[in-house]
């Protein structure tokens, strides 16, 4: 009988050649990533920008430009939740201006402004449970929903206020207090605007990547069938994506009147243009399932860069808007280009 020798199973280190060829990977899924493309765009835009002024990298402008982006980044990190689900919220500028009207009109009739606060921001949750409840119990589509409330939500503010401004003068009683919340400076440095936008946004991308919300969401705009079929709540999940936009909405039309300390029916218009804008830049594909909220941050950094710089430069606010366009074009045409490669593939 002939005898056979079992080798045991070789105990060497794995090669190296394995984590080579693992680097390359990692480093193609990131180089793929929307938002990877994007943040070397915001890059190169910072460096243009530090090239064609010298003031432009100083840290007084940075954090100014931080104060301006804040009301827009708080309310596109509403809206991305809406259009990761495939839907759409054109009356975000309207709800802003719904809910700083009603807080500053309470304030002015003597309110506290915590309270008068509270139903600013209630404002805005009515307002998106509104469009919400329409987009998922009548099932209008979100384009006319929204473009209706759009004019709606507009139509009230002007009516309440009776089509005059409102001005808030530092002599009222928690006045002074409540305008620290847009024009004061955590630490005497940091805008405080800029702070409630980075704590809304760290929210936002802890609820999106860490939650079953967030994976609900990614769901029900990727196909919405399939995930109802394996459970998911498709109207809840669509529900709570317009309640919360309309509360971030709310959120920034009160920090806006803080700021101002002055608001008016028309305050906000064309807002949501700029909001869906940044979602987009940022990588969100405009039919939902396919975005991130670092992605909208990015996005909203990289409008707030590009207007600072034409400011900068002294040019015409009707070619900023030209220029805002063209790059909401070219981003909405990268991801059609991305998505047909992959289809390909």
């Amino acid at each position: 009988m002939t005898s056979t020798t079992t080798k045991p199973p070789s105990t060497a280190a794995p090669s190296s050649d394995a984590s080579t060829r693992q680097s390359p990977l990692a480093l193609r899924r990131l180089l793929h990533a929307r938002e990877a493309g994007v943040f070397a765009a915001l890059v190169l835009l910072f460096l243009l920008g530090t090239v064609l002024s010298p003031t432009f990298a100083q840290s007084d402008n940075l954090l100014s430009v931080g104060q301006q982006i804040a009301q827009i980044g708080i309310m596109a990190v509403g809206a991305t939740f809406v259009i990761l689900n495939g839907e759409i919220d054109l009356s975000v500028g309207s709800t802003y201006a719904l809910s700083a009207i009603s807080t500053g009109m309470l304030i002015s009739d003597g309110w506290s402004w915590p309270a008068a606060m509270f139903v600013g921001l209630a404002v805005g949750v009515l307002a998106g449970l509104f469009n919400g409840l329409a987009v998922v119990v009548l099932g209008v589509p979100s384009f006319i929903v929204t473009l209706g409330t759009l004019s709606v939500f507009r139509g009230i503010a002007l009516l309440i206020s009776d089509g005059a401004p409102i001005s808030l003068s530092s002599s009222q009683p928690g006045v002074a207090e409540f305008n620290l919340l847009g024009q004061g400076r955590l630490f005497g440095l940091v805008p405080m605007q800029f702070v409630f936008f980075a704590a809304v946004a760290a929210i936002g991308v802890v609820l999106l990547a860490r939650s079953r919300f967030g994976f609900n969401t990614y769901a029900v705009g990727g196909n919405q069938e399939a995930a109802r079929l394996v459970g998911v709540n498709v109207k809840r999940v669509k529900l709570t994506a317009f309640v919360l936009s309309g509360f971030t909405a709310g959120l920034a039309g009160v920090l806006g009147l803080s700021f101002l300390s002055y608001v008016q029916g028309v305050t906000g218009q064309g807002l949501e243009l700029t909001v869906i804008s940044a979602v987009i830049i940022g990588g969100a594909a405009l039919f939902g399932g396919s975005g991130t909220m670092w992605g909208t941050v990015i996005g909203v950094a990289f409008i707030g860069l590009l207007q600072n710089i034409l400011n900068i430069k002294g040019i015409s606010s009707f070619w900023q808007t030209v220029v805002t366009g063209l790059v909401i074009v070219a981003a909405v045409a990268a991801d059609t280009w991305q998505r047909k490669r992959k289809t390909r593939a």
